[in-house]
């Protein structure tokens, strides 16, 4: 019986795959050539049409270099916001932009000037 709306969950993993895969510069044939899969399978996991199965999160994750846990958020919140933003050209130009700079250091101190920027907003906006 086919389901008949996605899982939040599995949409949100689906964006993490997606994200993870840009961030790296590959392609989708790439990735599905890596896990032996069709790009159309990788396409459905990424959209949240089809659910992974665990064996199969795993590959993913040695595929892309993380852990496994990199694909689940820590709480409902993160849901709904967090990878949003992949929607947009601008955070794709943002992510291959940083995937081209080497010097971990370097992405080190991007990672934490935009976490305090957000920070800064995050709290200008509580206090309104």
């Amino acid at each position: 019986m086919p389901r008949l709306s996605r899982d939040p969950q599995d949409i949100e993993v689906g964006r993490r795959i997606r994200a993870r895969r840009l961030e790296l510069g590959l392609s989708l044939n790439a990735l599905a050539v890596q896990l032996e899969l069709t790009f159309q399978q990788v396409q459905k996991y990424e959209s949240g049409a089809n659910r992974v199965a665990a064996s199969r999160l795993m590959r993913i994750a040695e595929a892309l270099h993380v852990p496994p846990s990199f694909f689940f958020p820590p709480t409902q919140e993160s849901l709904d916001t967090n990878f949003e933003f992949l929607t947009s050209a601008r955070a794709l130009l943002l992510a291959r932009a940083f995937a081209q700079i080497r010097c971990e250091n370097t992405q080190a101190a991007i990672v934490s000037l935009v976490e305090q920027i957000a920070k800064a907003q995050a709290d200008a906006e509580r206090s309104n």
